[in-house]
């Protein structure tokens, strides 16, 4: 564990993991770009760990267009070989193409939603389906949760791929729809308050 203040077990030593935990993870996000990011790095995670994916995601960004959602949902047959091609980031046809038609997706929800970000935080947890404590035995417990699979089962009937509701759970704690930092964390009562303060988009479809 790094020195300083008490931290989250999971981020150990690493400093490129200290940093995003400090950060970044939990921190409220609802810019759309960013969320797809999210979602899309989460699929890309599958079968690996996220150091994998946090010490390539300056390359997957560059090749990605930023995961600007626009750019990506226009990449053609040339992009998915472009990227194959590309040895900094994970060379995974399935997970490329998914990506691509993803992002496709998420312009038909914004269109529905006014926002990805509208449509992700409608399935914010009811703080009362919240565990009382998150210390160490409940964090190991959390893989995923009701939102989660909620979350995840939709995107999937609409043709979403590698959402799986652990993965979806895992880019709820990221993007701050829940705070699971450990109550011990010195991050924890800071994340609180940005949520507390956050204005939550709200869908505006017709």
């Amino acid at each position: 564990m790094a020195e300083g203040p008490a931290r989250c077990a999971w981020c150990g030593d690493d400093p490129a993991y200290v940093r995003y935990h400090d950060t970044e993870w939990g921190v409220p996000v609802v810019d759309d770009d960013r969320l797809f990011e999210k979602l899309a790095l989460e699929g890309f995670q599958a079968g690996l760990s996220w150091r994998t994916i946090l010490h390539k995601r300056q390359r997957f960004r560059e090749v990605f267009a930023g995961f600007s959602i626009a750019s990506v949902a226009r990449f053609a047959a040339a992009d998915v070989e472009r990227l194959l091609s590309d040895p900094g980031i994970v060379r995974h046809r399935g997970k490329i193409e998914a990506t691509i038609e993803n992002a496709r997706l998420a312009e038909r929800l914004q269109d529905e939603a006014g926002s990805l970000a509208a449509f992700v935080w409608s399935f914010e947890p009811d703080p009362s389906t919240r565990p009382e404590r998150f210390d160490d035995a409940t964090l190991a417990a959390l893989t995923t949760s009701p939102a989660a699979a909620a979350l995840s089962r939709t995107l999937k009937a609409r043709g979403w791929r590698f959402v799986g509701p652990t993965t979806v759970y895992a880019f709820m704690q990221a993007m701050g729809l829940v705070n699971d930092h450990h109550e011990a964390c010195w991050r924890r009562a800071p994340v609180a308050a940005l949520r507390r303060d956050l204005a939550r988009p709200v869908p505006t479809g017709p």
